[in-house]
C-alpha cells in the first residue's frame, strides 16, 4: 500500500492545515480518512439524477443526510450552501464548489465557470473549496489560467483546494476514453502539478486502452492502475468518485481498493443519495467499516 501523506508533508499553510485537520480528525471516524457527500449533480446533470429517489431533490435532506451519516463532508454550490447550509453549519464541514456547468451542451471542449469565490467560503463558514478542472479539454489554456485565481486565493485565506481533475474532450476521447488508466493517472498528475491540497479522480480503467499512449498499452489490474494514480498524485491527497450509482459490492470492492492503494478517503454521492434514506445509512455504515482499517497519524 502507498503510504498517504500527513498533514505536515503537504506544504499546507496554518488555515489549510488547520481546516485539514478539522475534516479528517473531527468528522466522520476521525481517523484521517475521509468520506465526502457531493451534491453538485443538481447542476452538473440536471433533475434526473433525483428521479430514483425524489427525496433526494431536496436539498435539506441531503444535508441531513450527511449530518446522519457523519460525513467529513458535504459538497454544495453556492446557491444550494446560503440556503440549505445554515441549519447545520458547524455539524458537518462545507466544501463549497466554486465553479460548474450544465450537461446541455456537447463536451467536446468542456469548460467550467466561476460562479463563487473564496472568499464566499470563507464567508460560509466552509472548510474546503472544490474546483473542477477539465484535463485534456481544447480550452484547458483558459481553464488553468481560471484555477491560477483560485489557487492564490485558496493560499491567501488558508482555504483547502480540493480539485475535481476529470479528463474530458476530443483529444481524451480518442485515446482510451475519460475513466481510461491513462487517462486518470494524467488527471491526478496534472492536479498535484497545479497546486491542488486534494484531487478527487474517477476510478481507473485500466481495460480501456484503445489508442492510448505506449506504456499504457498494457495488462495492468484495477489495483495497479489505482495505486499507479495514488503514485502519480504524490503529495497531493486523493480522494475515489464513486460515479453513477452501481452495485453494492462493486462500489465495495472499488473502495477497498482504493484505501488499499493509499487513498485518503472517498467521494460519494449518487450511490449513497440515489437509495431510500435507511439504505443510505446502511450502506455509509459499510463504507465506514472499510475506511476504519486504514487509519492515519
Amino acid at each position: 500500500m502507498t503510504r498517504r501523506p500527513r498533514l505536515t508533508e503537504i506544504g499546507l499553510n496554518t488555515g489549510k492545515k488547520g481546516r485539514l485537520h478539522r475534516i479528517l480528525y473531527k468528522h466522520g471516524l476521525g481517523n484521517g480518512t475521509a468520506l465526502f457527500l457531493p451534491y453538485d449533480q443538481g447542476l452538473e446533470h440536471g433533475p434526473r439524477d433525483f428521479f430514483t429517489n425524489p427525496a433526494a431533490a431536496d436539498p435539506g435532506y441531503i444535508v441531513r443526510l450527511a449530518v446522519e451519516g457523519g460525513f467529513n463532508g458535504v459538497a454544495l454550490q453556492i446557491g444550494l450552501a446560503e440556503k440549505f447550509y445554515w441549519d447545520y453549519a458547524g455539524e458537518v464541514p462545507l466544501i463549497l464548489k466554486l465553479n460548474g456547468k450544465t450537461d446541455i451542451p456537447p463536451d467536446a471542449q468542456p469548460l467550467s465557470p466561476l460562479h463563487a469565490s473564496v472568499a464566499d467560503a470563507v464567508r460560509l463558514g466552509a472548510d474546503a473549496v472544490g474546483y473542477t478542472m477539465y484535463v485534456g479539454s481544447p480550452v484547458q489554456e483558459q481553464d488553468f489560467a481560471q484555477f491560477r485565481t483560485v489557487r492564490e486565493e485558496a493560499h491567501q485565506l488558508g482555504m483547502p483546494l480540493i480539485v475535481w481533475a476529470y479528463p474530458r474532450g476530443d483529444a481524451i476521447d480518442a485515446k482510451g476514453g475519460k475513466d481510461s488508466f491513462y487517462a486518470v493517472d494524467y488527471a491526478a498528475r496534472t492536479a498535484s502539478e497545479l497546486g491542488a491540497d486534494v484531487v478527487k479522480v474517477n476510478f481507473p480503467k485500466p481495460d480501456r486502452r484503445t489508442g492510448v499512449p505506449g506504456g499504457y498499452d498494457a495488462e495492468f489490474t484495477e489495483q495497479q492502475a489505482v495505486e499507479a494514480v495514488v503514485r502519480s498524485a504524490n503529495r497531493t491527497l486523493v480522494l475515489i468518485s464513486g460515479g453513477e450509482k452501481a452495485g453494492d459490492q462493486a462500489m465495495l470492492e472499488k473502495a477497498q481498493e482504493a484505501m488499499e492503494a493509499g487513498a485518503t478517503g472517498l467521494i460519494f454521492g449518487r450511490n449513497v443519495w440515489q437509495r431510500d434514506h435507511d439504505e443510505s445509512l446502511r450502506f455509509v455504515a459499510r463504507l465506514k467499516e472499510i475506511l476504519a482499517k486504514y487509519p492515519s497519524d
